[in-house]
């Protein structure tokens, strides 16, 4: 099905062959090879997940699914348009939606932004049109936040990175439905790397969604993403990720947000899938009254480890910041809940509330904690920590069955309200898949 596909592995020609690939100005492709170098020489990190069954030279970094980008469903190869159609995206896209894209491989082969938002112009279009057609924003804002020498998977990205979303919101304009991205992994060993960029301009507002899934197969895949939000004065940014890639997938992404004054920006993360996930949403809060918020559900089962959290750094006074970490263990799985707040000298009246709850439904489960907290100004601060662990206790399950609740429901409204915090933000059609998922994660774990 694939129209082209480079040889798996990764030098060099292979970088040099995706830039060339998208037409590329000299200056990317530059960017790219130093990127490249910059992998090479970083070491796998050795703490969070277990990374030693992951060969980065022993996967496919591009492989190209049809010849070009269409925006009618109906153009869309039936091999690829079947995927999302079982997925629900053309029909979410109808009612729900104010734009939409699909990533398949390494290609954006869906992208379609309603008029309505056009009109008033936003761009919504995967990363390499927006080099292309609108180079200005991408060289002024392009790895601005997470630089390639940040950490060795963001170098990675760097230097190979293909499809994603670049979004761009004009100033006072706000979208007032989702824009939604789906990224889908559909062969063995393959590399996913795309690249986000999203940048909000003062007075506007956006919620971006993204999901990602994958089918099962023998030999692992990695999906290596990078995203990078920029949050002008007053603009509010919502980035909701629903994750469901298959238990093969290493998913090891960077994200990071800067909000300038009186932005708001969320991140709402929902992890349930893969094999290994290391993932922390980050927000610099730049300037005087900027506002972030990070809550994350993880749900890790057997086989999976879900190394995951929040970094949230006060660059100026007035600032607040809100991290609700919920993380559920099951059949021997393990979640780790990594965060960092940090408030510099000479900041003053910031205000951060952290909470990290865990469950663990099992004996074979297990959960931890590495929260930090440096506070190098004292004064006038209100900085608060609070964490969890928990089981379900047979009180709370014979208080609902003395009501007459089955066991079994009892428990799913034990989970239920344990992750009602998460559900409570999303729009009710992600709410609904949330539940959905935590039902199927359930099923055969309780009871």
């Amino acid at each position: 099905m694939h129209s082209y596909k480079l040889d798996k592995g990764l030098n060099r020609a292979v970088v040099k062959n995706i830039s060339d690939t998208h037409h590329e100005p000299g200056w990317m492709t530059d960017f790219r090879l130093s990127a490249l170098e910059i992998f090479e020489s970083k070491p796998m990190p050795t703490w969070g997940v277990d990374l030693s069954k992951l060969d980065p030279y022993d996967i496919y970094y591009y492989v190209k699914p049809s010849e070009k980008q269409y925006s009618q469903w109906t153009d869309v190869p039936d091999a690829i348009k079947t995927t999302f159609e079982k997925l629900g995206i053309p029909q979410a896209e109808q009612t729900l939606l104010a734009g939409v894209g699909a990533q398949f491989e390494s290609e954006v082969v869906y992208k379609n932004l309603k008029k309505e938002w056009v009109d008033k112009g936003v761009i919504f279009c995967d990363m390499s049109t927006a080099l292309r057609d609108h180079e200005a924003y991408v060289k002024k804002y392009f790895s601005t936040i997470i630089p390639a020498h940040d950490n060795k998977f963001a170098a990675l990205n760097s230097a190979v990175w293909s499809g994603g979303s670049f979004v761009y919101v004009p100033e006072g304009v706000e979208i007032t439905l989702p824009l939604q991205a789906y990224f889908r992994i559909n062969q063995s060993q393959m590399g996913q790397f795309e690249r986000t960029l999203i940048i909000a301009e003062s007075g506007s507002s956006v919620h971006y969604v993204e999901g990602c899934s994958a089918p099962i197969y023998s030999k692992n895949s990695l999906h290596s993403a990078v995203v990078e939000i920029v949050a002008h004065a007053r603009s509010r940014v919502r980035y909701t990720t629903i994750q469901n890639w298959s238990t093969d997938v290493y998913n090891l992404v960077t994200k990071r947000a800067v909000a300038y004054q009186d932005a708001h920006v969320s991140w709402i993360d929902g992890n349930f899938g893969s094999a290994k996930t290391m993932k922390y949403p980050a927000i610099i809060l730049k300037e005087p009254g900027a506002c972030g918020e990070v809550i994350s559900l993880a749900v890790a089962g057997a086989g999976q480890h879900q190394d995951s959290g929040a970094k949230v750094i006060h660059c100026a006074p007035h600032t607040q910041s809100t991290v609700i970490a919920k993380s559920i263990s099951k059949e021997g799985g393990r979640s780790s809940y990594r965060g960092l707040v940090k408030i510099p000298d000479g900041v003053t009246h910031a205000r951060s509330r952290v909470q990290c709850d865990a469950l663990i439904l099992d004996d074979n489960s297990r959960s931890d904690a590495y929260p930090t907290v440096q506070v190098a100004e004292s004064h006038y601060n209100d900085i608060g920590h609070e964490a969890s662990v928990s089981k379900i206790q047979d009180d709370q399950l014979f208080y609902l069955m003395s009501r007459g609740i089955s066991r079994q429901a009892a428990l799913a409204m034990i989970i239920n309200g344990f992750i009602e915090p998460l559900v409570s933000l999303l729009p009710m059609e992600y709410a609904v898949e949330i539940n959905r998922l935590i039902t199927h994660e359930m099923e055969g774990s309780i009871g």
